[in-house]
């Protein structure tokens, strides 16, 4: 698959009402999964979002998910940029370089998912989210869940 950008949205617990109602309002296929469906199915947020995604036919993409356990919630700061994709050469250089003077809050390495994620907040106040997919033993064409931002 070819590198993607998008916006990824956190959400104060209402991930799957909110994506839901995107869906509502551009049609197209979502996709959620919960924190439970990746290793937390005993946490108090089992059922809430760990990672949304609405594919549109008019080509939009938009993630979102339920902020992560011991992260903060800032209205008007929920937002970031997500890169994604599978080619490893070309999002590590993404990673390179939307880091370098700026700050990393979660490294980019290996996560539950399977796949090398990593956030950080570039020179001039992004944040950014950068997910490199692992070949997976299902076919799913979703995208891989991600944490919510930073």
């Amino acid at each position: 698959m070819a590198s993607r950008l998008n916006p990824y949205i956190s959400f104060a617990g209402n991930a799957r009402q909110a994506m839901e109602f995107y869906k509502d309002v551009f049609g197209g296929t979502l996709t959620l999964n919960t924190y439970g469906e990746f290793g937390a199915q005993d946490a108090p947020e089992a059922d809430k979002i760990m990672h949304g995604m609405l594919e549109t036919a008019g080509g939009f993409t938009l993630m979102g998910a339920d902020t992560a356990p011991g992260m903060e919630h800032t209205p008007g700061d929920n937002i970031a940029v997500s890169l994604f994709g599978d080619d490893t050469d070309e999002l590590r250089g993404y990673w390179e370089k939307l880091s370098d003077s700026g700050s990393v809050s979660v490294p980019l390495e290996t996560q539950m998912w399977g796949d090398e994620f990593g956030t950080c907040e570039d020179q001039f106040g992004i944040g950014w989210m950068v997910n490199i997919s692992q070949p997976q033993a299902s076919s799913d064409a979703s995208a891989p869940p991600l944490p919510a931002t930073p």
